[in-house]
């Protein structure tokens, strides 16, 4: 029996997984309970060594579930199923998703007003400014969005300047079509050019540089993603 956590990935065969560069064997008796149950996942694991499943996608890690004794899934899932079925529980998330609507609504606005300040707009562009902040904080706040303003390793000033430069990447420039060669460090250096280019964008509207509506990159930007 397994005696540690492991943080695997799919193996090369039904039954196996990948820990490192090691194919191991599932052990026998466990099973994959698929993600979808978060209280239910973090008993399971709380309550013994589990293989935690997990793959990488178009430069994303997505969880697959986690690997654990039938037995214990099963023991625990009627336990919370019991607790579930009291009116105590329904009250009691009613009022932790209420917490959470509010906390969500609150960290909203400041990052929007992070974007702003990051933006920091001469007055004559104030509007677009408002708007810009707006679309870019409605993107990348959602809970679960996987994005930098969900991150709390760096300060709210720096998720509301990289979330930017990302918005801007995706709607001023033609970022999304481009061909980038499978090079190593090639994207990454195609996103540095074009973080160059919305930095000098965004200088013109610093300086309150009359820009026209039709020629606005902004504007266009919030047709296409506002």
């Amino acid at each position: 029996m397994p005696d540690q956590n492991r943080e695997v990935r799919p193996g090369p065969t039904l039954g196996t997984v990948l820990a490192g560069d090691e194919t191991l064997t599932v052990p026998a008796g466990w099973v994959r309970l698929k993600p979808g149950d978060p209280g239910l996942t973090r008993r399971v694991k709380k309550a013994g060594p589990t293989w935690t499943l997990s793959e990488w996608r178009n430069r994303k890690l997505y969880s697959l579930g986690v690997y654990a004794p039938l037995e214990r899934i099963e023991a625990l899932q009627a336990e919370l199923a019991v607790e579930r079925a009291d009116p105590a529980y329904a009250k009691k998330q009613a009022r932790a998703k209420t917490r959470r609507d509010v906390e969500q609504s609150a960290y909203v606005e400041d990052f929007r007003g992070a974007i702003e300040a990051f933006l920091a707009f001469a007055p004559v562009h104030q509007a677009i400014a408002a708007r810009v902040a707006q679309a870019i904080a409605n993107h990348a706040t959602p809970v679960g969005s996987g994005t930098v303003a969900r991150t709390k390793r760096i300060p709210i000033e720096r998720r509301a300047e990289a979330a930017t430069i990302a918005w801007l990447r995706h709607a001023t420039t033609g970022y999304d079509s481009m061909h980038i060669a499978r090079l190593k460090g090639e994207r990454r250096e195609v996103r540095r050019m074009l973080a160059e280019q919305s930095r000098k964008l965004l200088s013109l509207y610093r300086r309150g540089v009359a820009i026209a509506p039709d020629a606005c990159l902004l504007q266009q930007g919030l047709g296409r993603r506002g």
